[in-house]
């Protein structure tokens, strides 16, 4: 038990490290290649700290437990909303650019209402099994591509949004061995800090759900929760936004239709309460755009938001 913990206190010290060398490595090849911290935010950092997702959906599709990959995923969203946005404006106001609350952030809600969609089967065809199939995967598959070339679309400075980035300009190598290391640090502290935290909660007798939804999603968004926290404090409101909103749409589009397209996954009605709380949290996340100044994640909504999150974990508890 006791090494179990050491395990996760360890891990979670290295995703720490590793998210300080990464903001500062996706910041510095943002002013080298003379584009948005927001770009660099939505495909470097998101794709990279959404690399644990990743290898625990596609292993767990392979080994045909596909309850985790959904919950997995879904989970995560949820705390990359709720969680890691809400630490991230209580450090400091999360300021976007006007694409971001018109465009990133209503994709990502557009990704939680498809999900919805395509996996209520048994509502739409009144059937009595539901699934995300194939086809299922592909479509999002298709959204994902969809997603690639919008950014590679809006790879320049945004206008209005002035550009923080920490430390002084480093070299392409420099860059390069922040950004590796950085995500090397995450993935293996991340993974130490899930199998350390899962064997407790095993030990616990805690349901495979639960265990889905809060100790793997969690602890998959370590990487972003470092990532964006650290963010924030350097004062980088762009890749701490762009962070999340790139990383769920990431996560929807590419993770979970790569998951689907493996092994299609079998999609209980319990779980459209989990896709609710998320399309609440996203919509949330547009309005919050528009109220007290306009573009900023306020603190108050921060607090807000991790107020919600602790009311469905307890929710999560509950319902086992």
């Amino acid at each position: 038990m006791i090494l179990t913990i050491a395990m996760v206190v360890f891990g979670f010290t290295l995703v720490i490290m590793g998210s300080h060398l990464l903001v500062d490595g996706a910041s510095s090849l943002a002013k080298k290649l003379k584009v948005s911290d927001l770009v660099i935010g939505l495909t470097v950092v998101a794709f990279g700290t959404s690399l644990p997702e990743l290898f625990v959906n596609i292993t767990a599709s392979i080994k045909g437990n596909t309850s985790i990959a959904l919950c997995n995923i879904l989970g995560s969203n949820i705390s990359n909303i709720f969680l890691i946005l809400g630490v991230s404006a209580v450090i400091f106001p999360l300021a976007v650019s006007k694409g971001t609350a018109w465009k990133e952030i209503p994709l990502s809600l557009l990704a939680a209402i498809l999900v919805g969609i395509l996996a209520n089967d048994m509502l739409i065809d009144k059937t009595g099994l539901s699934t995300l199939g194939r086809i299922d995967g592909l479509v999002l598959l298709s959204f994902f591509l969809v997603f690639i070339y919008y950014s590679a679309s809006i790879a320049r400075p945004i206008e209005g949004i002035e550009q923080k980035v920490p430390g002084k300009g480093r070299g392409s190598t420099s860059i390069i061995v922040f950004i590796i290391t950085g995500l090397a640090l995450l993935l293996l502290g991340s993974k130490w800090t899930v199998d350390g935290a899962v064997s407790l909660a095993l030990a616990l007798g805690v349901s495979q759900s639960l265990i889905g939804l809060t100790v793997v999603a969690v602890g998959t968004s370590l990487p972003e929760l470092a990532t964006s926290a650290t963010a924030a404090y350097k004062r980088n409101p762009e890749i701490a936004v762009g962070n999340v909103v790139g990383s769920n749409i990431f996560n929807i589009f590419f993770i979970l239709g790569a998951s689907a397209t493996i092994r299609p996954i079998l999609f209980e009605s319990k779980y459209n309460v989990d896709i609710l709380v998320l399309i609440v949290g996203s919509l949330a996340l547009f309005l919050y755009m528009f109220t007290g100044k306009k573009r900023i994640l306020d603190k108050w909504e921060g607090w807000v938001f991790l107020a919600f999150y602790l009311s469905y974990v307890g929710f999560l508890v509950v319902r086992g």
